[in-house]
């Protein structure tokens, strides 16, 4: 049996990936900085609660990530643990770049040390790349973060590489663009928009508000994504793989799409500046044919598709 450590497994990919790799036979840890009822609801709704080991651990604190490695001899290390907000990290530039730089570079350190068989994933996100000039976005185009988010799993990005190529360990990079699911965090938009639109259908609010919506994404569906994420650590030798849907679609059409699906009066939208970012990319979108060539990841959903799939949900767990 294997065993796989996850760090961030409270949040959506956590939680799938943990799904995923029971599924498997995996034993899986999971390592949170609180352990308390509350921050495991999105592992409770998919019935893992029982089924996984959770394990409190500071990953500024190197010493307890070790304390950890030691303890269950991990085969593979799953980090997802971030600030994610893009949006949150211009308000805390310095909490962010230090937690999403120090974390990545405290785990990798530990398996240096320890063990340096320990396959490593490590999340990168497509945000590295910022101001593009040619699109689709592939794995060798040019890194311009515009966010400290940005630049923090950017610096992650190429700390995971340098200790690929230094020391040679298994340390792989999976860089996600946007992907959405019923279990994403509220303060996500997609999640924001769905929750809020049902609530104005049913009367409980008068408007939503909402920042620049004419702003372009790659977006697809977490449960698929995560499948990707197991293959990149199956593959036989580290690399990094971009994972995404290929197509990009505007934040207006989604928001419609919600609006129009509830039978809602598009009027009730109300664009905020005060909520749009410093900086903001104005269209991104990859191309994921490394991936479906060399893992044979399979993956051609609509977002409009996965965004019906994900407003059924929310209904039927309002």
């Amino acid at each position: 049996m294997k065993t796989a450590i996850i760090t961030g497994i409270t949040g959506q990919d956590g939680a799938y990936l943990s799904e995923l790799l029971i599924n498997k036979g995996y034993k899986v840890i999971g390592l949170t900085r609180s352990n308390n009822s509350a921050n495991l609801t999105k592992l409770n709704y998919l019935g893992l609660k029982d089924k996984i080991t959770i394990e409190e651990c500071d990953l500024l604190d190197i010493s307890s990530i070790m304390k950890n490695i030691t303890k269950y001899c991990p085969d593979e290390i799953y980090n997802f643990a971030a600030q994610s907000s893009v949006y949150a990290s211009f308000n805390q530039p310095i909490g962010t770049v230090q937690f999403n730089v120090m974390s990545v570079l405290n785990i990798l350190e530990s398996i240096k040390t320890i063990n340096s068989n320990i396959k490593f994933y490590q999340a990168s996100s497509s945000e590295i790349y910022g101001k593009v000039e040619n699109l689709p976005v592939t794995e060798v185009t040019t890194v311009h973060p515009l966010s400290p988010y940005a630049i923090s799993k950017a610096t992650a990005h190429w700390t995971t590489i340098n200790y690929r190529e230094s020391y040679n360990l298994f340390a792989c990079c999976g860089i996600l663009f946007n992907h959405e699911s019923y279990l994403r965090s509220n303060n996500f938009f997609i999640k924001k928009v769905i929750q809020e639109a049902i609530n104005i259908q049913k009367g409980l609010q008068d408007v939503i508000k909402v920042g620049n919506i004419d702003v372009k994404r790659d977006i697809g569906y977490s449960p698929s994504y995560v499948q990707a994420i197991w293959m990149i650590m199956q593959y036989d030798k580290p690399d990094d793989f971009i994972i995404c849907s290929g197509k990009s679609i505007s934040l207006r059409e989604i928001l419609y799409h919600v609006f129009d699906k509830l039978n809602i009066d598009k009027s009730k939208i109300i664009v905020d500046k005060s909520l749009y970012r410093p900086v903001d990319i104005i269209d991104i979108y990859g191309n994921n044919s490394k991936a479906k060539k060399i893992l044979n990841w399979d993956y051609d959903l609509e977002f409009l598709q996965v965004l019906d799939l994900l407003i059924d949900e929310e209904i039927r767990n309002m």
